[in-house]
């Protein structure tokens, strides 16, 4: 059995989607859905994923416009294309532009989780995403469910970018994270610095409220990181 992870499925088709999406959770992993490809790209921009499965033919966007931007913003992160298309030139066009395996419909739902379990295999180690974490101060946090606790007793309900924000942190311990780089991994913002907006630092405020003093550290001249208890 693989090891679960989140994987991303970008199909315009209602019935592939959903029956992709289905054999997935049946083998562990955790499956995201788009119908087209602004929401896809924005999802896998937006997200933490470790794979993503792209239909060719799609509206708002195709396969392969998405693909090409997806490689320019996570270039590590595997893509396996799906498509009716199934002539040569097709497939050296999809692998040409980054694709890490390309698949062919109709295919059965058994070849397409082998395809996904080798590309995994061979893709540099992703950390599955972090659900819940607790801090030195005594506060935690569930990132499934968006609720965390101070440690002294009050509770509060985090935002999604406030978790987005806790996980990207959590994907990286022990390194100080610095404002340029959670605008553009977190918040998708480009052409601007950390120190031209203070968006960075109102969303640790906030979270310095609701998780208390010593859950996020400020290190000087590089970044924050999280103050989390050894697993």
């Amino acid at each position: 059995m693989p090891l679960p992870r989140r994987i991303l499925v970008v199909e315009d088709d209602p019935a592939i989607r959903a029956g992709v999406c289905d054999a997935l959770r049946m083998v562990g992993h955790t499956p995201l859905e788009a119908a087209d490809g602004e929401a896809g790209l924005r999802l896998a921009l937006e997200n933490e994923v470790d794979l993503v499965l792209l239909d060719v033919v799609m509206p708002k966007q195709d396969g392969i416009a998405v693909l090409a931007q997806i490689r320019k913003e996570r270039p590590t992160l595997p893509v396996i294309m799906l498509t009716a298309r199934g002539t040569e030139a097709d497939r050296v066009r999809g692998l040409s532009a980054g694709a890490d395996d390309y698949v062919v419909k109709p295919f059965s739902l058994r070849e397409l989780l082998a395809r996904v379990d080798a590309v995994l295999r061979r893709s540099p180690e992703r950390a599955h995403p972090v659900e819940a974490l607790a801090f030195v101060n005594g506060a935690s946090a569930d990132l499934k469910t968006c609720a965390c606790h101070d440690g002294q007793g009050a509770n509060a309900t985090l935002s999604e970018r406030e978790v987005e924000f806790l996980r990207y942190l959590a994907a990286h311990p022990g390194r100080a994270i610095a404002r340029d780089e959670l605008l553009g991994r977190v918040w998708r913002i480009s052409g601007i610095s950390g120190a031209e907006t203070r968006t960075v630092d109102a969303c640790v405020g906030r979270l310095r409220e609701k998780l208390g003093e010593g859950a996020i550290k400020t290190v000087h001249g590089k970044g924050y990181l999280l103050e989390v208890k050894a697993p």
